[in-house]
């Protein structure tokens, strides 16, 4: 189903016909070698957030008129596989693209005790600004992926629309927080809630070491201050003990019912394309917005297949990377 959106329909490569298979592909499948060049944006509170540019294309000042700005989903880079496949695709055709490593996801624990979440609508904010101030000159598209769709969203609902942004699209978002969340509990999708969160609390504990051996006291007071995290066996209870707590909103319930892009649709004012599937199995369908409730500048393609930023036709066929290309830079 598509409402007003110009992309083709997808049809799953016969040896991926499940939302498991398209998106399990997709993480573990070989990635395209892309070259990055790297950009440091040093934000108001101390930290810092790393950008990568694809050093294939032109970058920086020398970047094509419209650039492609991306952000990556949960526990997520710059070199995850869908992101390197859009960037060597966009690569080929002298398009730029340039990629926001969420906060201690570029390799390097960040400075700070917060992280990034899906509603961390304001780092974006901040690096977008200081990114469209130094390269005054050119133009930007934007799409997020998963957790990345979600923050996009919210974004864009937030600000409504800027003048330098002419499109963005988002896919596999998460519209509603907290039915994803749940949706993780239960059948084969608690794998994947379970894979999520060893990558967060391995990453949390790495970030307090860090902190103890860096004697960042006042940061590390804020990690320990949170309790025993041994016992986190669930996306909720992570959200709950560690999200909440540590970015300002009372609970989990808190924090997805300020956060789901859903609730912010209908703020946005620019050109927007929604890539969806039904067998996403992280996403249950109660979650993806009705059509008859989308602005006429806002279209959803729902495919029956795809998985979760799967999408996945067939071994060069790269449909998903063509049909961002298409929508965004045409």
């Amino acid at each position: 189903m598509t409402h007003g959106a110009p992309i083709e329909k997808f049809s799953p490569a016969w040896w991926l016909p499940g939302g498991h298979s398209q998106t399990l592909y997709r993480k573990f499948s070989p990635t395209d070698s892309v070259r990055q060049q790297r950009e440091r944006v040093e934000l108001e509170d101390g930290d810092f957030i790393d950008l990568d540019w694809c050093a294939d294309a032109p970058i920086g000042a020398e970047a094509s008129e419209v650039t492609v700005f991306i952000l990556h989903g949960l526990c997520g880079c710059s070199s995850s596989s869908y992101v390197l496949s859009l960037q060597a695709l966009l690569s080929q055709y002298n398009v730029s693209s340039v990629v926001m490593n969420f906060r201690g996801c570029s390799g390097e624990v960040n400075k700070k005790a917060k992280a990034y979440h899906s509603g961390v609508s304001e780092d974006v904010d901040e690096v977008f600004s200081k990114l469209s101030d130094k390269y005054p000159t050119k133009n930007f598209v934007c799409v997020g992926y998963s957790l990345g769709a979600n923050v996009l969203l919210k974004w864009l609902g937030e600000i409504k629309q800027h003048s330098r942004i002419s499109k963005v699209a988002a896919v596999s978002t998460p519209f509603s927080l907290s039915y994803c969340s749940k949706a993780m509990l239960s059948g084969l999708s608690q794998f994947y809630g379970k894979y999520f969160v060893w990558r967060l609390v391995s990453d949390l504990q790495s970030k307090i070491d860090f902190f103890r051996s860096n004697n960042s006291r006042d940061e590390l007071d804020l990690l320990q201050n949170l309790g025993d995290l041994t016992s986190i066996r669930t996306i909720w209870e992570f959200d709950d003990l560690v999200t909440a707590p540590l970015n300002g909103f009372a609970h989990a319930e808190d924090y997805y019912n300020q956060c789901s892009s859903k609730k912010f649709l209908s703020n946005i004012q620019t050109e927007t394309l929604l890539i969806q599937s039904s067998n996403d199995p992280l996403i249950p369908q109660e979650s993806i917005p009705n059509t008859e409730t989308l602005q006429s500048n806002v279209h959803l393609h729902l495919d029956s297949a795809g998985g979760h930023v799967g999408f996945i036709a067939g071994n060069r066929d790269k449909w998903l990377e063509h049909q961002l290309m298409r929508y965004l830079v045409g």
